[in-house]
Order: structure tokens, then sequence, then C-alpha cells
């Protein structure tokens, strides 16, 4: 596996980096990188990991990551993106918070620049029209070349750093606690529920997994997730459920078991605890839109 810290994908003497991504997945393993990142969906769906932050992903998502904050894309598609054909579309634009300098960031002028840029450690999604109109600037800004794209960019932060449509992901009191060898194992551990999530997951597996007792594997987890491995499961579950929902326009009972819950009981609950909604007033919610 490579190394989950990347180097810098801002070529030198640049202000930043935006392009257009055609690939069979978006991110090959759970990594974070010193950039900010802006990222759109244009097509593909899946699960997003941001920080202890697990939400389903469709086209037209658009996030905005802060330095340091652990990230991954996962394609739902996992059999055909082995043949290298379940293709993911997007736009992802890399900088540094300082591109035009030191003194500029720490302005009066610059004020809402540095609390969009604080609240993007946690990351940040854009919502309703802002999304909308965030999508068109991305799109024109991958088409342009010197000052005019640095332009560009200064708009599309303006931009966001005025919007109140947006949701932050991580929690609060998230921090990134994570070595290099930590990513891989995080990896592995994600990978292994994303195939098997539908079914029983039992503590021993993932112990086995992570080379750790089952007691350890758990203690780990959570200091580095954030939250219980039980929890972690059931946004998974959940999140596979709200797809199901919408896009299969599968009815409550088939997506709870569909989506590794054995009773309906148990999924109302968790689904109402996650989404803070029963899963018909969610379906319900969703239509309107």
């Amino acid at each position: 596996m490579k190394s989950a810290l990347q180097k810098s994908p801002i070529p030198k003497h640049h202000a930043y980096l935006a392009r257009m991504l055609k690939e069979p997945v978006f991110d090959p393993q759970w990594h974070f990188h010193s950039e900010h990142q802006l990222f759109l969906v244009l097509k593909g769906s899946g699960t997003r990991f941001i920080g202890d932050s697990v939400k389903s992903y469709i086209a037209g998502d658009i996030t905005f990551i802060g330095p340091d904050l652990p990230h991954l894309w996962r394609s739902e598609n996992e059999e055909e993106q082995e043949m290298n054909i379940a293709w993911s579309e997007g736009i992802v634009i890399y900088f540094h918070k300082d591109f035009l300098g030191k003194n500029l960031l720490q302005s009066n002028e610059a004020i809402r620049l540095r609390n969009v840029f604080h609240k993007s450690l946690r990351g940040i999604e854009f919502t309703h029209k802002t999304a909308a109109t965030l999508k068109t600037m991305m799109i024109d800004l991958v088409a342009m070349t010197g000052f005019d794209g640095v332009l560009q960019l200064l708009k599309i932060l303006n931009f966001i750093s005025t919007t109140n449509e947006f949701n932050l992901l991580a929690s609060a009191g998230y921090t990134n606690t994570l070595r290099e060898a930590d990513t891989e194992r995080m990896f592995k551990v994600y990978a292994f529920v994303m195939k098997n999530f539908k079914q029983k997951i039992f503590l021993t597996d993932l112990a086995k997994l992570t080379n750790m007792t089952p007691t350890s594997f758990s203690r780990y987890f959570k200091q580095h997730a954030n939250k219980p491995f039980s929890d972690f499961v059931s946004e998974i579950r959940i999140g596979h459920a709200c797809k199901l929902l919408i896009e299969k326009k599968m009815n409550v009972s088939q997506a709870c078991y569909q989506s590794g819950y054995q009773t309906l009981s148990n999924f109302n609950k968790q689904f109402k605890h996650i989404t803070k909604l029963t899963p018909l007033a969610y379906k319900k919610k969703y239509e309107i839109y």
C-alpha cells in the first residue's frame, strides 16, 4: 500500500491546483495532507469518510476540507472498480491557506475567510442553491489558467464565506491522532466493514485483521475514530439504507433487511438516532426536493 501521507500535489511556483478526476475510484486509501481541498462529485456514489463523519455521497456532493483532516471517498461498486470500469468523476482543488500571503490573511478584510478556513478543519458540505452555484464556479475554474484562475478561486472562497447553506462534518471534539501506520490499519478496517456490513460483524474478525485482541481493537478504534465501533457500523448501515430508500425506491422493510438489520424495531431506532427522522419521514422529506 502507498504511503498514506501524500506529498504536496501543488506544483512548485503555483498558487493552487484544480483538475478533473476520471478514475475507477476517487481515493485509493484513507489519507490526509497539508493542503485545503475543495471537492465536487460529478459522477459516482458511495460512502464518504471525513474525520469521524460517515455519510453517503452522490453526484453533486461538494465538500471543503482543511489541512490534516483524514478523508476517503469509497465507491459502492467494488467489483466493477476492480475491473477498472466503475468510473468516478469529480473536480478537486488544492491550495494552501496562505497562498496569497500571511499579511492579507491576517487583515481585517479577510476575517470571513479566516472563519471559513477554521470551519474547514471539521470539514464542510454545501447544500441547496449554494451547492449548485459552487458547482458551476468550480467547473469554470478548471478551464482557467494564470491569474484568472487565482481570481476565480478568490471568488469561490468569498462565496462560501458568505453562505449559511452548509453542514459541518467532523464533530467539534475531533482531532487527528493518526500516524502513517494508523491510516493503513484504519483503511483495512473501513474496507472490511464496507464489504461485510450486510451481515453480522464480529469483533474477533477485526481483532484478527489488525493483530489485536478484541478489547484492544475496541479501545484503538474509539481513540482514532472518535466513536465506538458499533456506532460506526450503524452509520454505515443506515447510510446504505438511506440510499436504498431514495435511489432504489425501496420500502422500509426492504431497506432494513438489505442493510444488515434483523428486526424492524432496531432498524427504526438506529435510523432515527442517526438521521433524527423515522425512515418514512426521511423518505418524504427527501422526495420533496
